[in-house]
């Protein structure tokens, strides 16, 4: 019975599903998302603007010596030692004086390497005929790349969850720390309220000054009454006595004297305007900038911050036990299209920063300003094909991308279904590298290597599936209908 309905879930879902579902949700949805987020170019010109509108790609291609242009197979791309991609192509509308000349104006930025099977590859949904007629192992899953001809695959990153407060002791358990990865867009600021063993709370996110008290910052954001604070907290008696002691020592008394205290922490000795424009960059930008990085969003993040105190202090007095970082529950597995993800945002920044050079060039030089001349595809498919080709990813990553093992079936398999955890290999990490109990199900309890890298290099286990998410606006407003307290 259990070989019949192995069989019959191996006929319906791919060994390497996960991967497929990620990289297409990048094409259809991730792309998209980055390059609307960016909207404009505004080059040094004035009266001059470049807008983004509809992006479209085709099935891949390759471009002959004498300029001709025809869909290509990844057998011929393996064989020519060729790289398997798709001509990305993007509309870039001129506005001179807020005129819009939308005379032929889609471009083509550059090439997006196609995973193989995807759906933007020719090999998908092919009957195995098809396959063997078109040079394929009809039994191969796909899932990995060929760039110049190699084959490789982008191997899953463990990663702690985004977004998610996670409290432990740290120093000896002379701190306890409350602590968020908060991301957005692609930038990730790690946010924390520290508590000492005397009881005093302090923040530490990326750009701030050191030590910057607890109370200060959130009156800051707009929570400044000593009432209004006092209800942003529980009724234990502990966190109670911990926030009357910080409001105690606090030296800001209101909104304004809470702002020019983190003004003269972050830019001490310059005038008063300067400090308080620094300070608010501060709070909208680098302070949890997952709940927002508007004015109107400063609120919110006092309150978030007060829950995190609130955590810190619970787990201080042992009311609550400090969470496991090594529980499956708080980490999150990056797939091929969220690795994608992050290096075409990377990439079209550079594309971006390119046209908007080439404008401002071509305008000192009275050329006339045709979309078509500003745009350099290399500067997009040159960083991606290097990073592909070499394993160099973004924020200093390397070894992401790695040549297929086809040693055999099984090593194929199993390197497609691999997942690196970030940590370095010269410590030694035990509570990392030992088997957790909610490892069951997920990840094979045996197949790890030998060495420096034991139990840092997993892989999937045979039944696992990974879902590629959801976006969290529509769970939020779903949990709205349901009267679901947020």
């Amino acid at each position: 019975m259990t070989k019949e309905l192995l069989e019959a879930y191996f006929r319906e879902n791919s060994l390497v599903k996960q991967h497929l579902d990620s990289y297409n949700k990048f094409v259809d949805f991730g792309m998209k998302g980055i390059i609307d987020r960016v909207g404009v170019i505004q080059p040094s010109i004035e009266g001059f603007e470049l807008h983004f509108g509809a992006l479209r790609l085709e099935k891949p291609k390759v471009i002959e010596a004498d300029g001709s242009q025809r869909p290509i197979h990844p057998a011929e791309a393996r064989m020519r030692n060729l790289t398997y991609a798709a001509p990305v192509f993007l509309e870039i509308i001129p506005v001179f004086n807020g005129v819009e000349k939308k005379i032929f104006s889609e471009v083509f930025i550059g090439e997006l390497p196609v995973m193989v099977k995807s759906k933007l590859c020719y090999l998908d949904n092919m009957s195995e005929e098809e396959l063997i007629a078109a040079g394929e192992d009809q039994a191969d899953p796909g899932g990995y790349f060929i760039i110049n001809g190699s084959e490789r695959v982008l191997v899953s990153i463990e990663d702690l969850a985004p977004n998610r407060i996670m409290v432990s002791r740290e120093k000896e358990n002379t701190l306890v720390t409350a602590k968020v990865f908060s991301t957005r867009a692609g930038f990730r600021a790690r946010t924390a309220v520290e508590r000492t063993n005397e009881g005093l709370l302090r923040v530490v996110f990326p750009a701030s000054p050191k030590d910057l008290s607890f109370m200060s910052v959130i009156r800051s954001l707009g929570l400044e009454h000593k009432s209004d604070i006092q209800k942003a907290f529980g009724d234990d008696k502990h966190v109670i006595s911990d926030i009357l002691l910080n409001l105690e020592v606090d030296t800001s008394s209101n909104q304004k004297d809470a702002v020019d205290y983190l003004g003269k922490k972050a830019a001490p000795g310059q005038a008063e305007d300067y400090r308080n424009k620094r300070a608010e960059v501060l709070m909208d930008t680098y302070l949890l900038p997952h709940i927002g990085t508007d004015a109107g969003e400063r609120l919110k993040k006092a309150y978030y911050l007060c829950k995190m105190a609130e955590r810190a202090i619970l787990v201080a007095y042992k009311e609550i036990p400090q969470d496991d970082k090594d529980h499956y529950a708080n980490k999150r597995i990056k797939l091929a299209g969220t690795l994608m993800e992050e290096l075409f945002r990377y990439a079209f920044q550079f594309l971006i920063k390119d046209i908007a050079y080439q404008a401002g060039r071509a305008d000192a030089r009275g050329r006339r300003l045709a979309v078509q001349t500003l745009v350099r595809p290399d500067a997009l498919s040159d960083r991606i094909r290097y990073s592909m080709a070499t394993g160099n990813w973004i924020a200093g990553q390397t070894g992401v991308s790695q040549l297929l093992d086809r040693t055999s079936f099984l090593s194929t398999t199993s390197h497609l279904r691999r997942i690196i955890s970030p940590l370095s290999r010269k410590h030694p990490h035990f509570k990392a590298r030992d088997l957790h109990g909610t490892h069951w199900g997920k990840l094979c309890p045996n197949e790890s290597p030998e060495g420096p890298s034991c139990a840092l290099v997993k892989n999937l286990a045979l039944l696992c599936e990974v879902s590629t998410g959801e976006p969290e606006e529509a769970i939020e407003s779903l949990l709205g209908r349901m009267n679901v307290k947020l």
